[in-house]
């Protein structure tokens, strides 16, 4: 066990975030930690860190070896040389003992000298090692992300937004190797999907546990074995992916549903009896003995459905057959070729997902198609084309005003009421509504955004990642309103779980060029019908040589496998006649689900 929080509860005023929430973090683990926005997710990690106090409840840490990625990357004027020379958790330890032994020393009193001075040079020596770690190692993890070293003196304020969230990732990158484990608050938030890809196959190569907080649901299904999920301040855990948890977690609901209505029904019809007893027979006390029978049944309370925001988007009337078509486009900005020879048919109805690397030309395509940036070659838009747009940062919401206000401009200041409504739909309401919208989260902003794109009707939607900053069920909401609009979609995302559900045609920018596929996501990758999961392992050694003729694969003695529970039944046999020998160690590994099913048939 490297972590164990008990019972943690933490207000800000009279806001209860956590209600004794539970977690144990043990060697190995990969834990998904997941609620809404404003759940407390954040708080409870910082909690798990020590950066943050909890009101009541007890943390246990049998470590503190821990690389933390911070949901904000770092933008102050350190290099980037400095940033990946600061380890945050076993120097950082270290660091605040030396603050210590100082404060200690310098108070004087009845203390060990000697004792002190000796913890001191050690601690100064492992400073001294750190701050002398080998830069190829440095370097070496910036290329995992697609950084070069010529970044390494420069500031971290003059980076973008995707380089500052790499950099902090190659310093989780440096740390791993120090580390029992591993914090991550929205570790792909600005990544592109081969980075994002590139961190998945870190976490499943890496020795240290991992906790992560993510809305990135194709991620999670990727990389985590078990999910805790923060709700009403309350912790509840469930084994397996993100996927396999949705599942879970509507059956749970549906089963808690189901004893609640029984409960009532058997409670109301023993009050009934009761008060029949009360009235006939008022001289005797069998009524009192049936209310003790009522006070001792077993209180089931009502679950609570999490509140979900309810989204409609109206298309307007139709346009033609063909909404943009290209031949021969091209893009040249500041002397640099961006797009070339792009030939490109979007027909009325389709709904296209657009990716690829960052600054490869995603939002230069866009642009280019709504003609906001000059191009060359040919370029036709649909005359009854009515475009709406979704940008990526909000620049279209002025963020002096409030959310009523931006909204009053579209509508006119009579319209209070529904606009009130419709902000109420995405759950803005109160002081949120009434206060300038810099002040709101990046998730409260989108909300802002999507409500201002439903005020008129559109037959064409430019999505530019529609869903960042989004919690899941906002995510969700979206998407199934995406999949009942019946107008065009065009959204340039990193999200693969939304390139898989929304979109039926995929495009990736890549080279200068575009590679078209009629189709989601994964089946351009190539798994059409698999679901890939994460699971925890057993590990078996081969005690006589053997095939498995469920996959063809060959094993010799000695040989080391790896089993998941799903896989299991293609090794029974070979483990009944002794051929296997389980040795007690676990690993993550990748599953195929699908073709484990099939083969189990």
């Amino acid at each position: 066990m490297l972590i164990r929080a008990e019972a943690i509860t933490k207000a800000f005023g009279q806001h209860k975030v956590l209600n004794r929430a539970d977690l144990q973090i043990n060697e190995g683990d990969a834990i998904g930690l997941i609620g809404i926005n404003g759940a407390g997710k954040s708080t409870f990690m910082k909690i798990l860190l020590g950066e943050e106090k909890q009101d009541t409840g007890e943390i246990i840490r049998n470590t503190q070896r821990i690389g933390y990625l911070a949901q904000f990357d770092e933008s102050s004027d350190c290099t980037v040389r400095e940033v990946l020379g600061r380890p945050y958790g076993h120097v950082e330890h270290l660091r605040r003992r030396q603050v210590e032994i100082d404060e200690i020393m310098a108070q004087g009193g009845d203390i060990d000298w000697n004792a002190l001075a000796e913890e001191s040079a050690k601690i100064e020596k492992a400073l001294n090692e750190s701050d002398s770690k080998d830069e190829e190692k440095q370097i070496d993890s910036l290329k995992k992300v697609g950084l070069s070293r010529s970044i390494m003196d420069r500031k971290m304020s003059t980076l973008s937004g995707g380089e500052r969230t790499k950099v902090m990732l190659s310093r989780i990158f440096v740390q791993a190797e120090g580390c029992d484990m591993l914090f991550m608050d929205e570790p792909t938030n600005h990544l592109d999907i081969e980075t994002v890809e590139s961190l998945e196959d870190f976490i499943l190569e890496t020795h240290c546990a991992i906790l992560v907080v993510s809305h990135d649901r194709y991620f999670m299904d990727k990389v985590v074995t078990r999910v805790t999920e923060i709700s009403h301040g309350k912790t509840i855990e469930y084994k397996g992916n993100y996927s396999q948890f949705v599942m879970k977690k509507q059956l749970d609901f549906e089963r808690m549903e189901k004893e609640y209505r029984r409960y009532t029904i058997q409670k109301r019809e023993q009050e009934k009896i009761a008060a029949e007893m009360h009235k006939d027979q008022w001289f005797m006390a069998l009524h009192k003995t049936r209310q003790k029978m009522i006070d001792r049944m077993d209180v089931k309370e009502k679950p609570e459905a999490d509140r979900e925001i309810t989204v409609r988007i109206q298309a307007a009337k139709k346009s033609g057959k063909n909404v943009f078509k290209t031949k021969g486009l091209s893009v040249e900005l500041g002397g640099k070729m961006i797009l070339e020879n792009i030939d490109l048919d979007i027909d009325k109805g389709e709904k296209i997902g657009i990716f690829g690397a960052n600054g490869e030309g995603k939002s230069t395509l866009v642009k280019a198609l709504l003609e906001e940036i000059p191009s060359k070659g040919e370029l036709w838009v649909a005359p009854g084309a009515k475009i709406g747009y979704f940008a990526q940062q909000h620049e279209n919401l002025d963020l002096e005003l409030t959310a009523e206000e931006q909204l009053m401009l579209i509508l006119g200041k009579d319209r209070r009421p529904d606009i009130r409504k419709m902000l109420g739909r995405f759950f803005l309401y109160g002081e949120k509504v009434e206060r300038p919208m810099s002040t709101l989260s990046g998730g409260e902003r989108a909300r802002v955004a999507l409500a201002v794109l439903l005020l008129d009707e559109y037959n064409v939607l430019v999505l530019d990642e529609p869903t960042n900053y989004l919690d899941i069920p906002a995510r969700h909401a979206v998407e199934q309103a995406l999949n009942e609009y019946d107008g065009t979609i065009l959204a340039v995302t990193h999200d693969r779980y939304f390139l898989d559900t929304v979109c039926t045609k995929v495009i990736e920018v890549k080279d200068h060029h575009i590679k078209v596929f009629n189709g989601t996501y994964s089946a351009m990758k190539g798994r059409p019908n698999t679901v890939e999961i994460v699971m925890d392992a057993d590990e078996y050694r081969v005690v006589s040589s053997f095939t498995n003729w469920a996959t063809g694969r060959k094993f010799s003695s000695g040989d080391k496998v790896l089993i998941a529970p799903a896989e299991m039944k293609n090794y029974e046999w070979a483990i009944g006649q002794g051929k296997l020998k389980k040795t007690g160690g676990r690993q993550r590994k990748k599953v195929d689900v699908s073709t484990a099913d099939k083969k189990d048939q």
